[in-house]
């Protein structure tokens, strides 16, 4: 089984649109959407999931007012201000929100009124698509962690292509340098970087392709809306080609991307005999060669 993880060094360089594009070109394999700060890939694919499971993460207090003898003993040792006291209530008021899970109020509580349980910090899923399996996931708001759901998105991806003989999979990563970029590419065969030809585009690249090599991991790069600036593209496969980069190809800016995304289909679907699908097309067999 082989793993490709597509990334980029910012958002919204086109990094899902080409996923799902290669998602249709792929045979016999299973999709992981690790985005899973800002999931999207679900959005093109119209999904029907199959099954739910929860993602458990850190821990969370819970107040049981029947208990509290109002010591008021909790207060000070919240650094968070979870807790507090008011004049006009006789118990101390409890602020989930505010709470950070650290388990000081529930050591010092001589009642037992302050319960530190398992904290629910988003939702995984295994769905049925038009191109096959998918796991995508969700992190709740405000949540964090997103860098183990990353892991426990493509542990299950995995254990599916293992079950079904599935041969690939293609992996949705997050954009940046962060922890959920790291559990994105370890492990894999290749990773593609999707770039786009600003200066800002170049600096991302650069510490992206620093993480790739960190972790030895063969690395390509797109070009994306080269035309907008030819010179800055020119820079950025002069930069790829320095590192022993293969710069797979270059996609103009086109708007049957947006057209086709607003129709829930990828760009290969909606207008397959247009240039940009024929070069996406080439730039996937391109891929696939490089494993």
């Amino acid at each position: 089984m082989k793993q490709i993880t597509v990334i980029s060094g910012k958002g919204g360089t086109g990094k899902t649109s080409f996923v799902a594009a290669f998602a249709g070109l792929a045979e016999n394999a299973v999709l992981a959407d690790c985005d899973v700060d800002a999931a999207d890939l679900h959005l093109i694919f119209n999904p029907t999931v199959l099954e739910t499971q929860e993602f458990m993460s850190g821990y969370q207090v819970r107040f049981d007012p029947e208990k509290c003898s109002a010591c008021g003993e909790c207060v000070p040792v919240c650094r968070f201000r979870a807790v507090t006291l008011h004049d006009d209530s006789l118990l101390p008021l409890f602020d989930p929100f505010a709470c950070e899970g650290c388990g000081c109020c529930v050591d010092i509580c001589p009642t037992g009124a302050l319960i530190l349980e398992d904290r629910k910090s988003g939702e995984m899923y295994v769905s049925d698509t038009r191109f096959g399996p998918m796991v995508h996931a969700r992190l709740d708001v405000g949540e964090s962690s997103s860098g183990k759901l990353v892991s426990m998105v493509r542990t299950r991806s995995r254990e599916i292509a293992e079950q079904e003989h599935r041969d690939l999979i293609l992996i949705d990563g997050s954009p940046g340098v962060g922890c959920p970029v790291i559990a994105s590419l370890n492990g894999v065969d290749t990773a593609l970087i999707v770039t786009e030809p600003t200066v800002s585009g170049l600096h991302d690249l650069q510490r992206v392709t620093e993480l790739c090599r960190h972790f030895q991991i063969p690395t390509s790069v797109i070009v994306n809306k080269f035309d907008l600036n030819a010179e800055m593209a020119s820079q950025i496969e002069s930069y790829s080609d320095g590192q022993d980069m293969i710069c797979l190809g270059r996609i103009a800016f086109d708007p049957l991307f947006v057209k086709s995304m607003a129709a829930s289909k990828t760009v290969v679907e909606f207008a397959g005999q247009s240039k940009t699908a024929e070069r996406l097309q080439a730039i996937w067999v391109k891929l696939v060669s490089e494993l």
